[in-house]
């Protein structure tokens, strides 16, 4: 009975190269996001100034 042994699971710990890969996804997840809202907010803001320019919008209100 004393020759019987019960497995015990290793436990490992993080592994440094799969941690560096997912903060690098993450990383460009992140910065790609970042960088769409950048370019939509550069888009309206050229919008408006050129429709500021050709006189299809004003900024100070009609007086009436």
């Amino acid at each position: 009975m004393a020759g019987h042994r019960i497995a015990h699971p290793i436990l490992k710990g993080p592994s440094v190269v799969k941690e560096i890969c997912l903060g690098i996804a993450a990383g460009l997840a992140a910065a790609s996001a970042w960088k769409m809202y950048q370019l939509n907010e550069q888009r309206k803001y050229r919008s408006f100034y050129h429709m500021l320019e050709s006189g299809e919008v004003g900024v100070v209100q009609e007086e009436e």
